[in-house]
């Protein structure tokens, strides 16, 4: 009878046995199942993570892009800077093929007005650049001019351009070219005449220095005052 109880008790003990066993297994499997199906996650975890990462790697690679594109721009800018640079050199050396020992400057010129050219209401008056250095010289283009009294007070405003911007003109010592004042009569525009002048104030092309001479009394009437370019020549 005992026999009988113990095997029965050990019957029990071997399926309770089996029972936990099956019950770790089961549990296990889930254990394994929900470690599974979380590794997915994981992974769509990663995956976002390294599209958010490779989001910002594009984000990061723009911003090298921008400073490529930055670096252009800076280049353009260095670049136009160059440029406008250049254009400044070139125009000084082009101004120098005519502003250097080459072009005549107030230091090596005479400045006279002629006689006055009166005619059909007109009145022209020719400005002379005298070359009086010891080697040749070059003018071209327009001189400056203004009217002004003694004290240095301006007289009405500077003469406006006239005609085209001629040629160069080259000048041997003591050779003399000319640009015209031109005016008109009194009457001939109701617009009142300014007030007599005194002197001419003139910068000769391409000079920064000036020269003056006696006007002549010039007065401008009708609120005409121009200049031409220069010219070859001495007149009046």
């Amino acid at each position: 009878m005992s026999l009988t109880i113990k095997t029965v008790g050990r019957g029990r003990r071997v399926a309770a046995g089996s029972l936990i066993a099956v019950a770790a297994l089961a549990l296990t499997a889930c254990q394994d199942g929900t470690g599974a199906a979380s590794r997915p996650s994981s992974a769509a975890a990663s995956a976002t993570q390294q599209e958010s990462g490779s989001g910002a790697k594009p984000t990061a690679a723009k911003q090298p892009s921008s400073a490529g594109a930055a670096r252009p721009s800076a280049h353009a800018a260095a670049s136009a800077s160059g440029k406008a640079s250049g254009g400044g050199h070139a125009a000084e050396s082009h101004a120098s093929a005519m502003t250097a020992s080459d072009r005549c400057t107030a230091a090596n010129m005479s400045l006279r007005l002629g006689a006055s050219d009166i005619g059909a209401g007109n009145i022209h008056y020719p400005l002379v650049f005298t070359n009086k250095g010891k080697k040749a010289c070059t003018l071209r283009g327009f001189p400056g001019v203004s009217l002004i009294l003694r004290d240095g007070s301006p007289v009405g405003k500077p003469a406006t351009r006239e005609g085209g911007p001629g040629g160069l003109v080259r000048l041997q010592p003591g050779q003399s070219a000319h640009a015209v004042l031109h005016t008109v009569n009194e009457g001939v525009s109701d617009t009142p005449c300014w007030a007599g002048s005194q002197i001419v104030y003139v910068y000769p092309p391409g000079s920064k220095e000036s020269m003056t001479t006696g006007s002549r009394g010039l007065r401008v009437c009708g609120g005409r005052f121009d200049v031409t370019a220069v010219e070859a020549g001495a007149l009046g």
